[in-house]
């Protein structure tokens, strides 16, 4: 469980740096300078931060609870 657990989180730090876009996004972080792109790059970080991790706790919490079922 642990290894799992583990590999889960490494997956998740390796995809910290993708910052993913809508073309409508790209296109006009493309016509900007690059500093208000990687602004720009941060909002859209920040915005799909909080359901990542709601998403996250949950999917913790049931794994506590499904392993507390287990030790019992």
């Amino acid at each position: 469980m642990r290894r799992r657990l583990a590999g889960l989180a490494l997956l998740a730090a390796l995809a910290l740096p993708a910052g993913a876009q809508c073309v409508m996004c790209y296109r006009t972080a493309a016509a900007q300078n690059a500093a208000r792109s990687r602004v720009m790059n941060m909002g859209i970080f920040i915005l799909g931060a909080p359901p990542f991790l709601i998403l996250a706790g949950f999917v913790g919490f049931v794994a506590y609870k499904n392993n507390k079922t287990r030790e019992d």
